[in-house]
């Protein structure tokens, strides 16, 4: 029982996915369709991620009240029906009263199975639930350019995957009742993650509210600048492809699902290597390939590089996310982490609502070629805050070492 529903939590974050990834891909010929400017993209994204947010500040209160699979499957409906919405959506007007739903639905998804696995699944199927995200994010956009190489029918994969969207509510409407025996019956799997000498443990820290604890504020800028770069990189990829390399658009949105395609593989692997490697680790080195990618799409090299760039990107932002969430009761301590672990799912859709969009904003008004340096940027500065974070995490147990040295001598 409980391997069946861990399959369907599984499906339910693959279609959490599938429409991540759309707008990015059907964009450049959306655009010119809908006789909307470049940043319109940019506004429609960030209404979708706003409606993530406000869900996601929300969704303790309704987890706790209707029930993880209920609220799952309220959520996956309003995805379904949003994206339903914008096959017949006629102006942009509509497609931004759709986006609403949309990113309402998802961010009620996401809070709460992210919760539902940490609580009851072993630590590796975090990586793995993302892995699966991942999946559907790839799934999007090659659907998607099958559509766009026929006859610019952008439409017609939005029918497409609203169709899958249903499917799985039609699974969850079914499979209801699993969720509440498997809840009340506690069969559920409970597990502690792997750790190695390496890992750094923290005292809790008693007498301070979680924003005053030494290194949250970093933890968060990490955060803030890892979806910045994931999401700028799925929204405006394959514009910086057609406008600035000459690649086709149909080509462009394969080359940004072999983008979500390193992450997916990434993510998946990740989950074997946190038997042997501990998260820190796996932070820092996917934040070092991630910089290196990003150098290659600075470089005036031939389009195919983009694509290798693209590839090296998304497998170094692989296990950051997931790794980044599963660290932090160990950096902060358990007392303060459901509170600190809310402020940064908060403030990872903020990085998704909001810099992305600024991209838009300035690229409309010099050009979209600034997009590697606007990415270099980011990861750069999530790596600068990471390393702080360690550095810092590192002298608070040194001197919690050398207070105990100290009483023990005296």
């Amino acid at each position: 029982m409980t391997a069946i529903l861990l399959v369907i939590i599984y499906l339910a974050f693959i279609s959490l996915g599938l429409p991540d990834s759309l707008l990015g891909a059907a964009w450049p010929v959306m655009q010119s369709d809908l006789g909307a400017p470049l940043e319109t993209a940019g506004f429609l994204f960030m209404t979708i991620a706003g409606g993530t947010i406000i869900s996601s500040l929300f969704s303790g209160k309704l987890l706790k009240r209707f029930g993880t699979g209920n609220v799952t499957f309220v959520s996956v409906l309003m995805t379904a029906g949003a994206l339903l919405g914008f096959y017949f959506a006629p102006s942009v007007v509509w497609f931004v009263i759709c986006a609403i739903p949309l990113g309402l639905g998802a961010g009620a998804v996401d809070t709460g199975l992210n919760d539902y696995v940490a609580i009851n699944y072993k630590a590796h199927h975090m990586s793995w639930l993302h892995c699966f995200w991942g999946v559907g994010a790839t799934l999007g956009p090659i659907i998607m350019a099958q559509f766009i190489m026929g006859e610019n029918a952008w439409r017609s994969g939005y029918f497409v995957i609203s169709g899958l969207q249903f499917a799985l509510v039609i699974l969850l409407l079914f499979t209801l009742p699993l969720w509440n025996r498997v809840t009340k019956s506690h069969i559920t799997v409970k597990g502690v993650a792997k750790e190695t000498n390496e890992v750094i443990h923290v005292e809790e820290e008693k007498d301070l509210k979680p924003l005053q604890i030494k290194g949250v504020k970093l933890a968060l800028t990490s955060f803030l600048f890892y979806c910045g770069v994931e999401a700028t990189l799925g929204l405006w990829g394959s514009s910086f492809l057609v406008n600035v390399k000459g690649v086709s658009a149909a080509t462009a949105a394969g080359w940004v699902s072999l983008y979500y395609a390193g992450i997916t593989v990434g993510r998946f692997l990740t989950g074997f290597i946190t038997f042997k490697m501990t998260n820190r680790t796996l932070i820092r080195g996917g934040q070092v390939m991630a910089l290196f990618g990003a150098i290659i799409l600075i470089l005036p090299l031939p389009a195919i590089f983009s694509l290798i760039g693209f590839i090296i990107v998304g497998v170094g932002l692989a296990p950051i996310f997931p790794c980044m969430l599963h660290e932090t009761p160990t950096r902060f301590g358990k007392k303060h982490s459901q509170t600190i672990m809310g402020y940064q799912m908060a403030v990872a859709y903020t990085g998704t609502t909001f810099l992305p969009p600024l991209l838009g904003f300035i690229a409309s008004h010099s050009t979209i070629g600034i997009f590697p340096m606007y990415l270099l940027t980011f990861v750069a500065v999530m790596l600068l805050s990471s390393e702080k974070l360690n550095s810092l995490l590192k002298m608070k147990i040194l001197g919690k070492r050398n207070d105990s040295s100290s009483n023990v001598m005296s």
